[in-house]
């Protein structure tokens, strides 16, 4: 599935549509429907857990207010999902990418880095809370656009082997870096995560809106392994309800929104 700005752009009024609606639907996981569903009722992502859906189910209420309060804060498409199977336009680029500078809290590795503009304010803010723990924010990388992407996938392939490079590299389309709101941290290694950024983001980058693509574990859930550098800028209303209702795991919480999304377009 390929998704262009313009699809972002519906993509994000459905959601708002979809938010707005009068009666909360009753989930269930796609694959292990009951015998009798309630009219109002729809497929959540079969890699959702049923303890999430259970969840969800007996607290609709408080469930569906977290979820609108996280749909009315996203500030144009933060919430889109991107992965292997669902996959951005190459002529796709973010609509509001500033560039990183200097004379912020945070430091750069190199030249030429940028985000969306939401995503730059939050880190930098966030930044500046690190260091008065005593704490230094390096990004590595950032925005990545179509082709960029497709040069590091190839050199990835060639140093490591298709199956390796699958592990831990986007085709071109479906990396989170070409959506502008997501960034490499430190030495880009699992080193990271012992470091006192490292454990400082985890602790803390939630706060901020940032919220970890790919946790440790989860590699049949999110198709890559552990990377505790890789941070995905979602706001602050949506890392809360990540953490709340989905297990702090950024893919289940985003699969449920497209699925939520489809189903009030349907």
């Amino acid at each position: 599935m390929k998704k262009t700005f313009g699809a972002a752009c519906a993509f994000m009024t459905l959601l708002v549509l979809a938010a707005c609606g009068a009666e909360e639907p009753m989930a269930y996981r796609a694959g292990n429907a009951p015998d009798r569903l309630p009219r109002n009722s729809f497929a959540v992502p079969a890699s959702v857990p049923e303890s999430i859906v259970g969840a969800i189910n007996a607290n609709r209420e408080a469930f569906y207010g977290a979820l609108r309060a996280a749909v009315a804060a996203d500030s144009g498409g933060l919430l889109v999902l991107v992965d292997k199977r669902h996959a951005l336009g190459e002529t796709y680029i973010p609509p509001d990418l500033v560039a990183l500078g200097t004379g912020k809290a945070y430091l750069l590795n190199r030249e030429g880095l940028s985000l969306r503009a939401a995503a730059e304010a939050s880190l930098a803010g966030m930044a500046e809370a690190a260091r008065k723990d005593g704490v230094t924010l390096v990004v590595s990388s950032s925005y990545r656009s179509w082709t960029y992407q497709k040069t590091v996938y190839e050199r990835n392939v060639r140093e490591l082997g298709q199956a390796a490079a699958d592990r831990e590299s986007a085709r071109p389309g479906t990396s989170q870096h070409q959506l502008g709101t997501a960034m490499d941290l430190g030495s880009i290694t699992d080193d990271f995560a012992l470091t006192k950024a490292g454990k400082w983001m985890v602790a803390h980058g939630g706060e901020w809106g940032w919220s970890l693509s790919f946790p440790d574990g989860y590699e049949p859930v999110t198709g890559y392994r552990w990377e505790s550098w890789h941070w995905r800028y979602v706001g602050v209303k949506a890392a809360s309800l990540q953490r709340e209702w989905f297990g702090d795991v950024q893919q289940y919480m985003l699969e449920f929104i497209d699925a939520w999304a489809s189903y009030s377009g349907s």
